[in-house]
């Protein structure tokens, strides 16, 4: 299945959740998800009832891995492997998004949003304990170090634009910052509460999967 290109306001008007999938616009009062908080269509204003269970399952499941920007694919092969492993499964789950290599230059402020994130590195911009990783699903793990090629440090882009976005960003206590360098390193494990997901999405994408 290709992958959406269309609209992404429309994707979190549809799920009825903010998703942050527009950087800084999804902050601003500009913001579709501020204006128009209901389906898009002609009947978005009139669609009432309430949802089944697995309508609700269904809606859970699609806010976390559109927040990823994920493939069904893939995220279901995570999810299962979550769900048949011996750790928690939330936490794991959990972990294994969060450690995703354009996640974490999104959280670690090095783009304004996943997608951006993700294009930075399939362009073949990032190093990862200075080996270039070109793969936007790529595991970091702890103690990993991500930088820039020099190569990319020469554009406008990084050696202008970024330094100003990066210290607008609070990133989460596993991820460490040198502001000057521009560099991350990976220190700790993500943890729930940091991750911005909704427990009971987590617990419903979970039912969703062990249908």
């Amino acid at each position: 299945m290709a992958r959406y290109t269309g609209p992404k306001e429309k994707i979190e008007r549809r799920l009825k959740a903010k998703l942050f999938l527009k950087g800084e616009r999804s902050l601003s009062p500009k913001s579709a998800t501020v204006k128009r908080m209901y389906p898009p269509g002609v009947h978005g204003k009139k669609i009432s009832g309430r949802p089944s269970e697995f309508s609700g399952q269904l809606q859970a499941k699609q806010r976390v891995k559109k927040t990823y920007r994920m493939m069904e694919r893939q995220f279901k092969n995570w999810a299962k492997e979550a769900i048949g492993g011996r750790e928690e499964t939330g936490a794991s789950l959990i972990k294994k998004l969060e450690f995703r290599l354009d996640n974490t230059i999104y959280r670690g402020g090095l783009a304004q949003s996943r997608d951006q994130a993700r294009q930075i590195v399939s362009h073949g911009h990032i190093v990862v304990n200075d080996r270039k990783v070109s793969i936007p699903s790529y595991q970091v793990k702890v103690g990993d170090e991500i930088a820039f090629r020099e190569g990319s440090k020469k554009t406008k882009f990084f050696s202008a634009l970024l330094p100003q976005w990066i210290k607008k960003q609070q990133p989460p206590s596993w991820i460490k910052i040198d502001q000057e360098k521009l560099t991350l390193k990976i220190s700790g494990v993500p943890n729930f509460v940091e991750s911005g997901l909704n427990h009971s999405d987590i617990q419903s994408l979970v039912e969703y999967y062990s249908r």
